[in-house]
């Protein structure tokens, strides 16, 4: 059963933007509303690394990278979560997963979506 699915990567030029959604279909309010959420992304050749995450009361966090050009946000009555992603460098470029945390339950992660930034 697919827990959460992620969709909007494709390509897209430097300086262009791209929104990615999170999606958790089978996931009841309850513990969707709970759950600290987050976007990781595994650049070529690199460690899985952490985007941005959002808490279950809305605290968001970014990495240093990204600050300034992406912003993560959740719609708890769709149980969805984005990343709008503004100013795309090729160094964005690389497979984006959503990841669902409750407390006191393992992760749930995507299958992923590939962004690539290039001319």
């Amino acid at each position: 059963q697919v827990q959460v699915m992620e969709s909007g990567g494709g390509l897209v030029q430097p300086g262009g933007s791209l929104r990615l959604s999170c999606a958790n279909p089978r996931t009841i309010s309850s513990v969707f509303w709970s759950s600290d959420m987050g976007w990781y992304r595994q650049l070529p050749g690199k460690e899985r690394e952490l985007v941005a995450n959002i808490t279950a009361s809305g605290i968001t966090n970014y990495a240093d990278s990204v600050k300034g050009r992406f912003t993560i946000s959740r719609d708890s009555t769709r149980k969805m979560v984005y990343l709008q992603m503004n100013n795309l460098k090729p160094e964005d470029t690389g497979v984006y997963y959503c990841k669902r945390k409750q407390l006191g339950a393992p992760p749930y992660w995507g299958q992923g979506t590939r962004v690539t930034v290039s001319s």
